[in-house]
């Protein structure tokens, strides 16, 4: 999918370009904004085409492998990060991140994604300050800062989901719950990779003076996308070891669960043996005791009982019924 976007000089409202129009003859992209989710091979052909962009530098960011860094070469520049994305599953969200590109080649911006991202639907939805098509500089840094705000927003969202079902776990072992708890921490675990991949991007482009040129609020405006990341990665980092410990208690009361429910089990089990036995000595094709008195059956299930009992009340004390 492609879609084409362009502020406007005057008002700057941003205004979204039909097919007809970027694909029409002696179309200018000059300061527009292709946005390419999941392109096909003439969707990148096209865009590549037209802004004078290599093919395979569009496609990088569809790789959802694809670590993030940063390319400056034959004149454009490339900024691939990891951004976070949510899944809704049968009763709750997943999360895990796919890789998005940003490249600047001369006056143009193109973004390219393997899924439709809120992170560039606030911009459609002039949800985000001072953006301007034109400011491409600008328009990276509020790319950047609004993948910081999206991975600390999803890190909150993880940690409810965690102490709800952390609520449920008090009420119920099933595997529902911890299986749950698994892909929350799996999902902390691509946020950690991907916010430390990032972390260095952000760091590359506040000490080089050369990849792009920044303004004085250019400037202010990375630095506070560094201390966003940094403070993503370390509320990730506390929420993964809460977590893992969190999963570590659960096993570890679902094991003792299951070994009192075992005590419990042999113990009555053992209690329900002795009148077997007395029972199966009685029943024996021999001379027994009370073998001709009618009140010889009441005998025999007094003496089971007292013999259960007495076994009952030991392995109670003992603490093992």
């Amino acid at each position: 999918m492609i879609e084409v976007y362009k502020s406007e000089l005057d008002n700057n409202a941003l205004v979204s370009l039909s097919e007809e129009q970027y694909m029409a003859e002696g179309f200018s992209p000059k300061d527009c904004w292709f946005n390419l989710v999941n392109p096909s091979d003439k969707e990148v052909a096209f865009v590549a085409s037209l802004c004078n962009v290599e093919d395979d530098v569009i496609k990088t960011a569809l790789d959802d492998e694809e670590r993030s860094r940063i390319e400056s070469e034959d004149g454009h520049l490339m900024v691939l990060v990891d951004i976070p994305v949510i899944e809704e599953e049968a009763n709750y969200y997943s999360y895990f991140t796919i890789p998005l590109g940003t490249i600047i080649k001369d006056d143009v911006v193109i973004t390219v994604s393997l899924k439709e991202t809120t992170i560039l639907r606030d911009f459609v939805r002039r949800r985000v300050k001072g953006f301007s098509t034109y400011k491409k500089t600008r328009f990276l840094f509020q790319i950047l800062n609004n993948v910081a705000t999206k991975y600390l927003a999803y890190l909150k969202q993880i940690d409810k989901a965690s102490q709800r079902i952390q609520n449920e776990l008090h009420k119920s072992t099933r595997n529902k719950e911890l299986i749950q708890m698994l892909d929350l921490e799996n999902s902390l675990v691509y946020f950690s990779t991907s916010l430390s991949g990032n972390d260095a991007v952000i760091n590359k482009l506040l000490t080089s003076k050369t990849l792009v040129k920044m303004y004085e609020e250019d400037q202010d405006l990375l630095e506070d996308v560094a201390i966003d990341t940094k403070q993503a990665i370390e509320m990730c980092s506390i929420y993964r070891d809460i977590l893992s410990g969190t999963m570590d208690a659960y096993a570890s009361v679902i094991s003792n669960n299951l070994n009192i429910v075992m005590k419990v089990l042999t113990s009555v089990t053992l209690i329900i043996s002795i009148p077997t036995l007395i029972a199966s000595f009685f029943g024996m094709n021999t001379g027994v005791p009370f073998e001709s008195k009618p009140w010889g059956f009441w005998v025999v299930v007094g003496i089971s009982g007292i013999v259960s009992t007495i076994l009952a009340l030991y392995l109670k004390k003992k603490k093992l019924l």
